[in-house]
């Protein structure tokens, strides 16, 4: 039962989130071979008050560039936020191997370009989906101290910081996460794409009638 239950989840996970926003943008997670070069290249685009929020300091392209790399070999999974083809947002969810206190640790970026829409929150609500795909019962989340955005955001889902190092850094417990937001995940998923399908097939009918129409009246 749980091996099917995993394979499942797996499938989920790689499935486009649609969900409209300005600019045409979605959620998904990005596969293995994808996130070095689309990480990265997101990474490299944060102007440098994001990339200091992002690392707690100032960090040249070279680290970022090795971070990426080391991201797409470690079994990070990247929930990424994609308008374009560009990923613009992206929420981290790093191994409990990589973290000095075992704990699964989460980290998030967003270009300025598509701040104040939500992204970060919907980010967030699917990585911790995806946490509990992974069987996770306890996050650590850390951000630098005066990145106060995201400081709210790790609030809101119930993350308690504590200022440490220049950092402030916190836990949530997924046991108190409400459990509708992975039956979301999964149900509104294959809905949301059926019903933009059906949107571009009427809007691709009504134009055809149109130039049809146009052509007998003539």
């Amino acid at each position: 039962m749980r091996e099917g239950f995993e394979e499942e989840s797996l499938a989920v996970s790689q499935v486009d989130t649609f969900r409209p926003r300005p600019g045409f943008g979605y959620v998904r997670t990005l596969s293995q071979h994808e996130e070095l070069p689309l990480l990265r290249d997101h990474l490299l685009r944060l102007d440098p008050e994001s990339r200091h929020d992002r690392f707690n300091g100032f960090l040249d392209d070279s680290f970022i560039e090795r971070y990426a790399a080391r991201c797409a070999a470690d079994g990070t999974i990247v929930v990424a936020y994609m308008e374009n083809g560009m990923v613009r947002g992206a929420a981290e969810l790093h191994p409990p191997e990589q973290s000095e206190d075992g704990l699964p640790e989460i980290a998030f970026s967003v270009e300025s370009c598509v701040r104040r829409r939500g992204v970060g929150s919907l980010l967030f609500e699917r990585v911790i989906s995806e946490a509990r795909w992974k069987g996770y019962r306890e996050l650590r989340v850390t951000t630098g101290s005066q990145n106060h955005a995201m400081r709210a955001l790790a609030a809101k889902f119930g993350a308690h910081l504590a200022f440490r190092h220049g950092e402030s850094t916190g836990t949530i417990d997924l046991s108190q996460q409400p459990q509708d937001e992975l039956a979301k995940l999964v149900i509104d998923t294959p809905i949301a794409a059926a019903r933009a399908f059906f949107s571009l097939n009427r809007a691709c009918w009504k134009l055809m009638t149109r130039m049809y129409g146009d052509k007998r009246a003539a």
